[in-house]
């Protein structure tokens, strides 16, 4: 989530009861699913965990914090260098859903966004090809017409007795959001037929809270998450082992990833937003389930990606308007070609603009209306501490006509509701 909340709510009794449920219909037959090797009657768990950083046990953290995603990730395949399409949850959410960077949706420009209908979310197409989508999540910001998150779900819950405080992330909630995971997904009206399901755990966000069971690593802030995600660890296997279990657990995919990454002091910044440096943007991406042979993938990914590929792991019709590219013939054992990623930042009530285009491990961030660049190798400093914008002049010269071409393909969606917007020149509100 974001570190500012700058619009009123509704109490917190209402936003515990937050829910929506569509009547389930008769079940669709399965889509034709043109990926060979995968079942025509493929389900699809997504389970995105706020502010986990790219730096886990399977990419070489040392301390060995998350045993269940890590004996995961030796089962299927995982991104190295996988990247959110944005450093915080509204930006990083909003464009996964909506299939392409933030700049290109439309959204009113407070920092807490809210996403309109006109929007075209993935779930909304998976709808219209037949399949049931669940979703439930565990903070206020997740409730029904809020963001706008919620667009093409038939089923939507927030964990139950939630505390709102738009600041922060006051709860520990992945116990209970696991057992509601776990009741909905179990709903026989939500899984006789196909399904497509979405939740969002928040435990390591913001507050870094010590847990009965979970050993602590130390007192440092770092010390603190590691616990949370531990603790996170052991509410994802309890989800996971569970399905695994039930008769559609054989054919349902799984996708673990984050919304966007957390700093502790990297470049003076603490937790997440407002800029796009490496410990912010990359994510864990991993992908298990049947058909799916484990493998690493070290090319450069992007969230947009996500959209295509669970419209095509469920057989549902491409959606043209979407920027990404399928990952699923790479995931069942294909070539996976170098792409460029963008990670977006727009201008919010809070932040200013930033924009990466990343090509292999040459990084161009631009500052504000592109007013200022700065060029990193990210393999050799992954810490981005040597900018080589004056050093690396050819490189240089080449990401930035990179970045004009990729920026110029970009169809910027000005925000509305807002008129003070962050670093917005004069006479201009975006």
């Amino acid at each position: 989530m974001g570190l500012l909340g700058l619009r009123s709510v509704r109490s917190a009794e209402a936003l515990s009861t937050a829910t929506v449920t569509t009547p389930p219909a008769t079940p669709a037959p399965p889509a034709q699913n043109p990926a060979r090797g995968l079942p025509r009657d493929l389900n699809v768990i997504l389970l995105s965990i706020d502010s986990l950083r790219a730096d886990m046990p399977w990419n070489g953290y040392p301390r060995p914090i998350a045993p269940f995603l890590t004996r995961l990730a030796g089962e299927g395949v995982v991104y190295t260098h996988a990247y959110a399409l944005s450093s915080y949850t509204s930006m990083s959410v909003g464009g996964f859903l909506g299939g392409r960077p933030p700049s290109e949706l439309h959204r009113d420009g407070y920092f807490f966004g809210t996403y309109p209908a006109r929007n075209l979310f993935f779930p909304e197409v998976l709808q219209r090809a037949g399949v049931r989508t669940l979703g439930a999540h565990a903070h206020g910001y997740f409730r029904q017409h809020r963001a706008g998150f919620d667009q093409g779900f038939d089923v939507w819950h927030l964990v139950p007795n939630l505390r709102w405080d738009p600041t922060t992330d006051v709860e520990i909630s992945g116990d209970r959001h696991a057992a509601l995971a776990q009741r909905l997904v179990g709903d026989p009206a939500n899984n006789r037929g196909r399904f497509f399901a979405w939740f969002h755990f928040m435990d390591p966000h913001d507050q870094y809270r010590a847990h009965p069971g979970i050993t602590p690593y130390g007192r440092t802030r770092r010390d603190l998450y590691d616990g949370e995600v531990t603790f996170t660890d052991r509410q994802v296997e309890q989800f996971v082992t569970w399905v695994r279990a039930q008769p559609f657990g054989a054919r349902t995919v799984f996708i673990i990833t984050a919304d966007h990454g957390e700093c502790f002091g990297e470049h003076g910044h603490y937790r997440h937003g407002f800029e796009v440096w490496q410990e912010l943007v990359r994510v864990p991406w991993i992908f298990v389930g049947p058909g799916i042979s484990p493998r690493r993938i070290d090319q450069n990914r992007s969230h947009a990606d996500l959209a295509p590929t669970v419209l095509q792991l469920m057989g549902a019709p491409a959606e043209p308007s979407f920027t990404g590219v399928s990952l699923v013939p790479e995931l069942l054992g294909g070539p996976a070609p170098e792409r460029d990623v963008v990670v977006d930042l727009p201008r919010t009530s809070n932040n200013d603009r930033r924009r990466s285009v990343i090509r292999g491990p040459w990084k161009l961030t631009a500052y504000g209306d592109d007013r200022r660049f700065e060029l990193y190798n990210v393999e050799t400093d992954p810490g981005e501490a040597h900018n080589l914008a004056r050093t690396e002049r050819a490189r240089f010269a080449e990401m930035q006509t990179l970045y004009r071409t990729v920026s110029g393909g970009l169809r910027d969606v000005h925000p509305y509701a807002c008129r003070t917007l962050t670093g917005a020149p004069p006479g201009r509100d975006y």
